[in-house]
């Protein structure tokens, strides 16, 4: 009996699904390897913005308070007896600003003791600490004991040689960030010093 011949087009289809169905199986793979990239690249690009803005406001948005220091000082005159002392100081003094945005501070006073008793003031004039760096001035005192009580510890000071002062002050401005945002501070001053009658100096200048 002769062989049935094969009916044309009865497999020819079959490769051709195959392939097809197989095109479409890498194309959908492809398209979710890219999703997949496109989300790591997204959570990455967020990652690395949280990052950066958290730095950004940890240094540069991040207000420090200035520091207002006497840094050192001379006498323009100096009388001393054995029970009173009459002297101008000039004192050179800094307000350092170590924001990323200038300080601009009012006027002020810095007010000085002997041994608690306010012995002479000077005048601050209001003005600018640009950014990272210190605005230096200098102010002029009359320091004068006529204040004193007539109890005080001022006959062995001079015996010792030493006269002991201190000083205190607070200046209040804003620091300007991105020239658009201000933030209150003020800074205070609270040093503490010596001035060695012999030589007309002063020594041992603590600030905090």
């Amino acid at each position: 009996m002769a062989e049935k011949e094969q009916q044309p087009g009865h497999n020819s289809a079959t490769p051709y699904n195959y392939g097809r169905a197989d095109e479409e199986s890498q194309t959908k793979e492809l398209k979710r390897q890219k999703r997949k990239k496109l989300i790591l690249y997204i959570a990455a690009f967020v990652v690395f913005q949280t990052i950066v803005i958290a730095i950004f406001s940890l240094t540069v948005m991040k207000v420090k308070t200035p520091k207002f220091r006497v840094r050192a000082a001379s006498f323009e005159t100096f009388s001393v007896t054995a029970s009173s002392f009459d002297m101008r100081m000039n004192a050179r003094v800094g307000v350092k600003n170590t924001n990323f945005g200038p300080y601009k501070f009012d006027d002020g006073t810095i007010t000085f003791f002997y041994r608690g008793v306010e012995v002479g003031n000077a005048f601050v004039p209001k003005s600018t600490a640009k950014f990272q760096s210190t605005k230096r001035f200098n102010v002029a005192i009359n320091l004068s004991s006529t204040t004193l009580p007539t109890n005080s510890e001022l006959g062995s000071d001079f015996n010792s040689g030493i006269l002991p002062l201190s000083c205190t002050s607070r200046l209040t401005g804003k620091v300007e960030l991105m020239l658009v945002m201000k933030k209150k501070k003020a800074t205070n001053m609270n040093c503490t010093m010596e001035v060695n009658i012999a030589t007309q100096q002063l020594q041992n200048l603590k600030c905090k």
